[in-house]
């Protein structure tokens, strides 16, 4: 399983280099794979993401969607919280939107996406339609 994570255009990081700590000085992408890559060890059905591209580039969350994609691909479910909402419209079935620890509104990226609570609150008038750009 480790594979799939392992298109990080990095090299490889050494068990003795964890050890060292090495890893906290890895680039965002790099940490997120390693932190799913211990996950996956376990063949989860269920994969929780916790905010896997923050600090992360456009391209490493290119990476990060294409991961993903591939997990739901190899049916595992995933979970994701996350503020970037392109990656979230991109790779979501269903969304649940919550705003001050409240349900704001749930359903398909496009239903979202029109939604005029979500718009108020988290995408603005022009977000709407920057989430639709890949």
């Amino acid at each position: 399983m480790i594979v799939r994570v392992a298109v990080v255009p990095h090299p490889p990081l050494l068990v003795p280099e964890l050890a060292a700590g090495a890893a906290a000085e890895t680039a965002p992408l790099r940490n997120a794979c390693l932190t799913v890559a211990r996950a996956l060890a376990s063949e989860p059905k269920l994969l929780l993401l916790d905010e896997p591209a923050a600090g992360c580039n456009p391209v490493e969350t290119a990476e990060i969607e294409a991961i993903i994609r591939q997990f739901t691909l190899d049916g595992i479910t995933v979970v994701l919280v996350e503020h970037d909402m392109r990656l979230v419209m991109n790779v979501s079935d269903r969304i649940h939107v919550l705003a001050n620890g409240r349900s704001l509104a749930e359903g398909t990226a496009a239903e979202v996406r029109a939604n005029p609570s979500v718009i108020e609150a988290y995408l603005g008038p022009h977000g709407a339609q920057e989430t639709t750009r890949g």
